[in-house]
Formats: C-alpha cells, sequence, structure tokens
C-alpha cells in the first residue's frame, strides 16, 4: 500500500500516542466534573490544576492568568471582545493587522459594527507589521492592539515585543495570537509585553476542541459568555478534562523536542525552499529566514487558482489548499489579502508547506517530487 504523505501541519496535527493515553482515563474512571467537590471532581481539578501550570510554564506566565477555552478562535474572540468592552470607558478605538486570522479580524469588524473604529495596519511584501505605523496609528483613545506572533499562512515572525514594548509605553493592552508559535519557539509573555496571549493544543499534537487566553494580572477584561463562575469566573462552562489534559501532556513534550526539533524543521525548510524556488515562475512568500521553522508558502508565476490541483489528490498526498479560504457559510472567499509572488504578477497560485515531526528525509523526496511534477504540469491538468 502505498504511504500518504501529510504536509499540512500548519492547519493541524495527529495527536501524539502518548497524549491520547494521558487523556483517556478522564473520559472514563476519572470523569468527575471539576467543578464539583466530591472526590471524582477533584480529582478532575487536580487534573486540570497541573495541566494549566504546564501551560503557564511554558509561556512564563503564572497558573492564575490562564483561561482555558474551547481553542483559540475562542481565545481570540474573548481578547478582542473582552478588551474592548472592559475598557469602553477609556476609549473605542483598536488597531490590528490586515493579516491576522479571522479570529481577530472578524471581531474587530463585529466591533465596528456597534461605534467602535478599528484600524487595519499595512504589511510589506514579506508580511511584516512596521512598528513605526503602529506609533503612529495610536490615539488617545487607543485601548487594544493586536498582532499575532507569526502568520499562519505565509510564515512571517512578527516584531510583537517591540510593538508590545510601544503598547506598554502608551497604557494600551496588548494581544497577540501565538498559536502558530507557542512549542515550535521560544514564547515568553515578559519577553514579548504581553497582555493577551492565544493558545491551542492541536497545533502542537494536542486533541481539537481546547484552548487557552493568557490574561495578565491586572488586565481588565469583561468575559464574554454568561453562565458558571468557573475558569475564576472569566469564562462561563464546564472545563473540558480530557482536552485540557491532552493539552498540558502535548505542550510538555512540545517543549522537550522544541530546540531539536526547530533545528531539523529549519533545515528541511531550507533545502525544500532551495529545490522548489528553482522552478519557474516560484516565488518565496513571507520572510526568508524570519519565518516559523516548519513554513514554506511560494507563488507561481503563470499559474491560476483554477490549473491547481485539488489538496488532496488520488495518490493521498495532502498539502494545503493553495487557496486560502475560509468555509464560513458554506461559501469559499480569499482569507487575506497577502503580498504573493513578483509585483504585478498578473496570474498565480500559492501553496504552503507545514513539515513537523514526521517530515523526515523518508518522505522529503517523495513531497518534493510530487510539488515539482504537479508545478510542472500543462495548465489545466490535476496530477491526479
Amino acid at each position: 500500500m502505498q504511504r500518504r504523505i501529510y504536509v499540512d501541519y500548519g492547519a493541524t496535527t495527529p495527536t501524539d500516542p502518548r497524549v491520547v493515553v494521558a487523556m483517556v482515563p478522564y473520559f472514563t474512571e476519572k470523569f468527575g466534573n471539576a467543578g464539583s467537590i466530591h472526590a471524582f471532581g477533584q480529582e478532575a481539578r487536580e487534573a486540570v490544576d497541573r495541566a494549566r501550570e504546564i501551560v503557564a510554564s511554558a509561556i512564563g506566565g503564572s497558573p492564575q492568568e490562564i483561561v482555558f477555552t474551547s481553542g483559540a478562535t475562542e481565545a481570540d474572540n474573548f481578547a478582542v471582545l473582552g478588551a474592548a468592552w472592559g475598557n469602553e470607558a477609556r476609549g473605542r478605538h483598536l488597531i490590528t493587522s490586515s493579516i491576522e486570522h479571522h479570529a481577530v479580524l472578524e471581531p474587530c469588524r463585529f466591533l465596528e459594527g456597534r461605534g467602535f473604529e478599528v484600524t487595519y495596519l499595512p504589511v510589506d511584501r514579506t508580511g511584516w507589521v512596521d512598528p513605526d505605523d503602529v506609533r503612529r496609528a495610536i490615539r488617545p483613545d487607543t485601548i487594544l492592539i493586536s498582532v499575532m506572533s507569526a502568520n499562519n499562512e505565509i510564515g512571517t515572525l512578527e516584531p510583537v515585543a517591540e510593538i508590545g514594548r510601544i503598547a506598554r509605553d502608551r497604557g494600551i493592552l496588548m494581544h497577540t495570537d501565538a498559536t502558530q508559535s507557542v512549542g515550535i519557539m521560544p514564547v515568553h509573555v515578559d519577553a514579548l509585553c504581553v497582555d493577551l496571549l492565544s493558545l491551542s493544543a492541536h497545533k502542537r499534537y494536542g486533541p481539537k476542541g481546547v484552548g487557552a487566553l493568557y490574561v495578565r494580572k491586572g488586565s481588565k477584561l469583561t468575559r464574554v459568555q454568561g453562565g458558571g463562575s468557573q475558569e475564576r469566573n472569566r469564562r462561563a462552562g464546564t472545563e473540558n478534562v480530557p482536552g485540557i489534559v491532552g493539552f498540558g501532556a502535548a505542550l510538555a513534550l512540545a517543549l522537550e523536542v522544541m530546540d531539536e526539533e526547530a533545528s531539523q524543521l529549519r533545515r528541511l525548510r531550507d533545502r525544500l525552499i532551495d529545490e522548489l524556488a528553482r522552478l519557474d515562475g516560484a516565488h518565496l512568500n513571507g520572510h526568508r529566514t524570519d519565518r516559523l521553522p516548519g513554513n514554506i508558502n511560494l507563488s507561481f508565476e503563470g499559474r491560476a487558482h483554477g490549473h491547481w490541483p485539488p489538496p488532496r489528490n488520488r495518490r493521498g498526498n495532502c498539502a494545503p489548499d493553495p487557496r486560502p479560504v475560509d468555509h464560513f457559510a458554506g461559501c469559499r472567499r480569499p482569507a487575506y489579502d497577502f503580498p504573493r509572488g513578483p509585483p504585478q504578477s498578473p496570474s498565480r497560485v500559492s501553496g504552503s508547506r507545514a513539515p513537523r515531526r514526521e517530515l523526515t528525509r523518508e518522505v522529503f523526496t517523495p513531497a518534493t517530487n510530487f510539488t515539482k511534477g504537479t508545478v510542472s504540469l500543462p495548465p489545466g491538468r490535476t496530477g491526479l
């Protein structure tokens, strides 16, 4: 049977078997509600608290500053909406970048429809946010700045620490979506000067459906959903104990291998970029070096979207959809207006690769050859 090759690890990762083993007891014999005061509940509470300590330690925060959520999307919504409503008396102006994840952009647009003002900062050709643009955008009524730590599509690392210092000097809350960074590169909330930080489990071999928001002590944040008093009365809803346990286990494993894994991924990434950049019409998107260790995003001039094969072909090879899309309300639309390919390139398609632990030399060559073969096909051919 032909082996399938998966290189869409920027979208999600398989759950590590060791993580699954850690989670299973909390589906069965240790099934208690972490909010209950009896022994079953306290057993679950202890597991949640251990995971909270791991997550906090991973980013340099304290356990009391971690709020577990259903994922990074909820964490981003909580950060943007909670900060806006919690600080509305001071102002109604927010700053973000034009290439944030929709989990940040959509709440911003929601707030715009309710009287808030949002400045969307441009990026340069590598997808980089200029801190000077942030300085110029700040107003007396600015209450939040949100800039992601690394872009999920083109991989560019943003100057969050410098932007965070600007925000702190002006007394403005600073949020970063670090979903793509935590566990793959060092992330420390104090070094980044952030007050709010979003993260997720399933990008680091953990389960889907669980994430967290770091909330620096003293940050004014209004909770956005009503219900119980879970998570120190900041996020209502029964804790997802198995998911939270898996989150902690996955992050602990990721931190153990982080430096070695990142070094290996950079070598493979750079080798793949060098191989594919030789193809006719190929252009690297994002910064050449200041990018996520496992991210590759290339544009191929002269290839319209309709000329690219589907993300999964009959050989079983899986890569990200070259058309960044949002599956919202059943429709497909461009996710971001990225600077892709050469200036004034009239027809191009971009595809990204996000290899992780399993992309070793054993699968590197077939993945590279498949991409080369696909790009070299005449327009209209799919490579199926």
